[in-house]
This record gives structure tokens, C-alpha cells and sequence, in this order.
């Protein structure tokens, strides 16, 4: 209706206007009236002056809108005049175009801050960024992942892993890709998988990473288990009827040579028989071996799960010291023992961790026997995830660099009479208690086990 008014003034002011300046003609032409001829004029001229500024209203308006849009500049409103002018009704439209412009504009805001909340809860690390590295977007995960505060380009990662950077250059839509990041105290196995989209005529990468370090721990561990399981249940069932019948049968070659028919056989006869009982008790022994042997490995898949308690992580250290004095002061090797702080505790089964600490202490001791200056070191605190962390670090001859990734296997041993069993009982322990043991070394300089919890 205020439009439609709006449209009628105007085209009254311009039909008023073709009537002045037609009569501003006759009078001109027709007659010598010339004061009636000046009224008529100015008349035209104010009439022209009225319809130019309707007009430039409207345009002021108008303008005054649409810069309100450009900027989003939602706070600008159109005052109601109280007279009953055409363009109060352009103004009340225009003000509900603006007010649904904030309505808009108010659910995107909430709409962003929705999806940066979601992306900042997400557990796995996101990185957007444009194909010169240049980041865009990066989420809670990531500064914790790679212990960063503030990441502008992928480039500051060179300094953490040149492989990880070189990956995430070059990683294409939909691929996958693993990277292993050996860190001072901590090993990470990082699944990448990119993204690729357009957005504002810009390529950018979308890259999620996540540590599955422990998920491949614990899927080699259960292959493990599965392998010996199968193994040695195969291997009893044929080692057990052996190890019964050589017994049997050479107590019965036994029972014959005792035989008095028998004592008067020719010689060679007795000696052959006599032989025969030799190589069964050999079998027999041989046997007797293998079950046990195979028995041992059974340890792998017998651990008992924790019996979790608190206790203090300095208490524990002193107990695997104390353990180890007299050996430890035979051997002439200094060790040194610290906790940071004093009063860390530790949730775990206490004599399973025990058991783990064991085994690394007496690896440590018998790597260090014969070399000058044996030290051995069992410290234990925060590590740079504000995980508790136990480490025992030794200067002994070291762990080669392709050995090492190997020593965490069943059955594999770096020592002569090693039976393999020692380090993948202990990962397995570590595993149970929803944490990992890796291995770091400098041949000649330092070995270190890490025990992260």
C-alpha cells in the first residue's frame, strides 16, 4: 500500500509538472503576461525540485541499504517518520531485510562456533592448508600430537620429522600413507589420510593423523599369542606320545638287558641292545627338552591380567635397586636412581611392573660386564604428554639400528643362549596396563627402555 502511494505521489508530481511546463509554453508563446508568465516558471522549478528530491530520498535509501549489506553492517536501521510519508513503508521493508540478514548472519556464527567446537574435541590431529604449506586450520589434537603451541606452515614440522613433511607436501586426494616418528622419549606411528577440496579459488588440503602405535601393538601381539598358541599346541601333541614311548620302550630294552637269557648273548648282541637304550634315553631327554621348552613359550599367552593398585613410583625404583645391589656392586657398576617429583604415583600392578624393570635391569647388567666406567640410570617422571613415564638407560656396546626394531619379537634374541621370551612378555605387560615399552640406542653411548603408562 505505502509503494503503491509512493507510486501514485510520483506520477502526480510528474503530471502536475507536464501541466506547468505546457502552460510555462502557452503562456510564453500566446501571450504577453510576463508576470503570470514568472509565477508559472518558478512554480515548474519548484514542482522540479520537489520530484528530484522524492527521488534522491529514495536513492540515499536505497544506497544507505546496500552498504549496509556490503559491510555487514547489521546494526544501521531506517527511522519511521511520524508524518505519513510514501517511503515509511520502503523503510519498514528494508529494516526486516536487515533484521533477517542478522537472523542469517547470527545462525552461521553459531553454526561456525558449533563445527570449531566439534573440530577442537575431535581426539585425531586435523591440519588444513594450502599447497604452499601455508596452514588454515588446525585443531587441539595437533598442537598435543606434535607439542606445538602455534603452527603456521608445515615447514616448522622439519625440526620433528623431514619424512612427515616431505609426506604431507606431496600426499595426493584420498591416499593413505604411515610415517614413524622416533622421538626422544616416545616412538609414534602416524596414519595419514588426505582430503583434497576448492574453496575461494584456493586448493586446499585436508590432512587427518593419528598415532596407532598402540593399535599395531596390540595386533602383533594378538598374532603372536595366536601363532604360539597354534605352534606349540601342534608341537605338544607330537612331542608328548614321542617322549611317552621312548620312555616305555627303554624301560623295556632295560628290563631285557637285566634278563638273565639275555647276559648270555654274544657280545656285539648285548652291545647293540645296550645302544638301542642309549638313543632312547637320548630321545627321551631330547624330548623331555622340547616340552619344556615349549612350556616356556606358553608364558606369552598365560599372563595374568593386572591387579592395578597405587603406589609410589620412588618406592618401586629403590625396591629394583635394592634387588640388584650385590650384583650390581660385583659387577662395579655405578646406578643412579631419580624421581621427579618425589611423590609421583603410579596405578598399575606393582609386581608385574616389578617384573618388567627385572628383566631390563639384568639385560642392562650383563651388556655392561667388562666395560670401564658401567653406569646404569632408573629415572622416572612427566613425560612431554604429561604421561607418567620409567626409563632405565645403560652405557653399554648398544643395540644395532637394524636390530633393534626386532628385539620386541617372540623367539628373537640378540644373545647366544637368549630364548626371545624376556622383552615380549614384558611388552605384553605394558600392554595390559593400556601403555608401551620402546626401545632407543647410540651404539657405545646409550641404550634406554621407555615404560610409558
Amino acid at each position: 500500500m505505502g509503494f503503491n502511494r509512493f507510486r501514485l505521489q510520483l506520477l502526480l508530481r510528474i503530471l502536475v509538472l507536464s501541466l506547468t511546463l505546457g502552460l510555462l509554453m502557452f503562456l510564453a508563446v500566446k501571450t504577453a503576461l510576463t508576470f503570470t508568465l514568472l509565477l508559472v516558471a518558478i512554480l515548474a522549478i519548484l514542482q522540479a525540485y520537489l520530484l528530484f528530491r522524492q527521488v534522491d530520498q529514495t536513492n540515499l535509501l536505497l544506497n544507505s541499504f546496500l552498504q549496509s549489506i556490503r559491510y555487514a553492517d547489521f546494526s544501521r536501521t531506517f527511522q519511521i517518520e511520524s508524518n505519513d510519508s510514501s517511503l515509511n513503508q520502503l523503510k519498514v521493508t528494508l529494516n526486516e531485510v536487515i533484521d533477517d540478514f542478522k537472523t542469517v548472519r547470527a545462525e552461521k556464527e553459531e553454526s561456525y562456533h558449533y563445527l570449531q567446537t566439534v573440530i577442537q574435541h575431535i581426539g585425531i590431529a586435523l591440519i588444513a592448508y594450502r599447497s604452499d604449506g601455508h596452514i588454515e586450520m588446525t585443531n587441539n589434537a595437533t598442537k598435543r600430537l606434535f607439542q606445538l603451541r602455534n603452527l603456521n606452515n608445515i615447514r616448522q614440522l622439519e625440526n620433528i620429522s623431514s619424512d612427515l613433511v616431505q609426506k604431507l607436501l606431496t600426499i595426493r586426494h584420498g591416499e593413505n600413507a604411515l610415517v614413524q616418528i622416533r622421538e626422544k622419549d616416545d616412538l609414534l606411528q602416524l596414519s595419514i589420510y588426505g582430503t583434497e577440496f576448492k574453496i575461494h579459488n584456493r586448493n586446499i588440503m585436508l590432512i587427518s593423523i593419528k598415532n596407532i602405535q598402540h593399535e599395531l601393538d596390540e595386533k602383533e601381539m594378538e598374532s603372536w599369542q595366536k601363532l604360539i598358541r597354534v605352534l606349540t599346541h601342534e608341537i605338544m601333541n607330537s612331542i608328548t606320545p614321542i617322549s611317552s614311548l621312548s620312555s616305555t620302550v627303554r624301560h623295556l630294552i632295560q628290563d631285557l638287558i637285566d634278563r638273565t637269557e639275555i647276559k648270555q648273548l654274544p657280545e656285539e648282541e648285548k652291545e647293540d641292545l645296550e645302544e638301542i637304550g642309549k638313543a632312547l634315553e637320548t630321545i627321551h631327554k631330547r624330548t623331555e627338552g622340547l616340552i619344556h621348552f615349549v612350556d616356556t613359550y606358553r608364558n606369552l599367552t598365560r599372563i595374568p591380567q593386572p591387579n592395578f593398585s597405587i603406589f609410589p613410583v620412588k618406592q618401586l625404583l629403590q625396591n629394583i635397586y635394592e634387588l640388584h645391589r650385590n650384583e650390581l656392586e660385583a659387577a662395579g657398576i655405578s646406578c643412579t636412581l631419580e624421581s621427579e617429583p618425589a611423590s609421583l604415583e603410579l596405578s598399575a600392578d606393582e609386581q608385574l611392573i616389578e617384573q618388567v624393570l627385572i628383566n631390563l635391569m639384568t639385560n642392562s647388567i650383563h651388556a655392561l660386564k667388562g666395560r670401564p666406567d658401567a653406569h646404569i640410570s632408573l629415572k622416572a617422571g612427566l613425560n612431554a604428554r604429561g604421561r607418567i613415564s620409567i626409563q632405565l638407560s645403560d652405557n653399554g656396546p648398544g643395540i644395532l639400528p637394524e636390530v633393534i626394531d626386532k628385539i620386541f619379537i617372540p623367539f628373537f634374541s640378540t644373545k647366544p643362549q637368549g630364548s626371545g621370551i624376556g622383552l615380549s612378555l614384558s611388552r605384553q605387560i605394558l600392554r595390559l596396563h593400556g601403555g608401551s615399552i620402546n626401545a632407543f640406542s647410540e651404539p657405545d653411548r646409550e641404550t634406554r627402555f621407555v615404560l610409558t603408562f
